[in-house]
């Protein structure tokens, strides 16, 4: 992977900035290093590693996405995408796109994923619904939601809290 700042020093793995960074500079590099982390077939090893790439990609929009990361059986990345895109507090989402996008891309588990615009991470009773009809329609397909995850202003899991 080239990113014309920075250069990876072979020896410890890490990387040295090699001219001055905007803001916005460091946050698209730091985009491009995730994506680069969580290319197809990358495997994911801790949590933290999700929440990491989806604050990234996540925090800070002004419209709510839909997001889904697809596993296969050995928890390997098969693809990731935005599904459904919102306005300043709601998407639509829709069980049966979800369970098309799957078979598509012959998942054996996936981890859904939203913003919450405002900030306020805590799911709603439609978060909790919309949810719970998406688990239902992926076990008649034999696919599993490992988790549900909210990015606001801080990150909530559904897995960590029980509610999957």
């Amino acid at each position: 992977m080239t990113i014309s700042n920075l250069k990876l020093n072979e020896v410890t793995g890490k990387y040295i900035i090699t001219s001055e960074l905007s803001s916005d500079e460091i946050i698209e590099t730091a985009k491009k290093l995730l994506n680069n982390r969580l290319r197809r077939g990358a495997i994911f090893n801790s949590p933290t590693q999700v929440t990491d790439y989806l604050e990234v990609h996540l925090k800070g929009l002004e419209h709510e996405v839909f997001y889904m990361l697809y596993l296969d059986n050995q928890n390997r990345l098969i693809d990731k995408e935005i599904l459904f895109t919102g306005t300043i507090n709601a998407a639509s989402v829709y069980p049966r796109e979800i369970v098309k996008s799957v078979l598509k891309k012959n998942a054996s588990s996936v981890i859904l994923a939203h913003n919450h615009p405002s900030g306020i991470a805590e799911p709603s009773q439609a978060d909790k619904l919309i949810t719970t009809k998406i688990q239902h329609a992926l076990n008649h397909i034999d696919v599993q939601v490992l988790d549900h995850i909210i990015i606001g202003e801080n990150t909530v899991s559904f897995a960590e809290r029980g509610l999957i």
